[in-house]
């Protein structure tokens, strides 16, 4: 059984987001992820990130969100954790796809997209920090 792990913080700031990518990409790298994969992967961390980001705090202080990415044989499994507001992204409506663009609701899609990239999405909240875990089968 083969493991790698890399843990992770960053600060609550949008300018953080190219330092999540250059993190990603140097443990994607070293596994030898499919483009594919990288690419799933980074667009729900980016996603996620920003909305924790955009939406999660309400104070002007500085916060942390701790990433901890698991590679096991063919799994990767992500854990976000922040202190921010309660959040569930698995209670989010699934957007109306069939809608027309200019009647459609804004917000939903990246966490639509999320769950259809990932294989399972788990969410706690423990100690008054959200949780989010997610996994992917490689």
């Amino acid at each position: 059984m083969t493991s790698k792990k890399l843990s992770f913080e960053l600060k609550n700031d949008l300018s953080q987001l190219d330092i999540l990518e250059e993190k990603l990409d140097e443990f994607c790298a070293k596994l030898g992820l499919t483009k594919r994969c990288y690419c799933e992967i980074n667009l729900a961390l980016e996603e996620l990130f920003t909305n924790i980001i955009s939406y999660g705090f309400i104070d002007d202080k500085e916060h942390r969100i701790k990433f901890s990415i698991i590679h096991e044989d063919d799994t990767v499994t992500i854990m976000i954790e922040d202190d921010g507001v309660p959040f569930n992204p698995m209670d989010i409506d699934e957007p109306d796809l069939k809608c027309e663009m200019e009647k459609r609701k804004v917000g939903g899609l990246g966490i639509h997209l999320i769950k259809n990239m990932m294989d399972r999405i788990d969410y706690k909240r423990q100690k008054n920090k959200n949780l989010l875990t997610l996994i992917k089968h490689l």
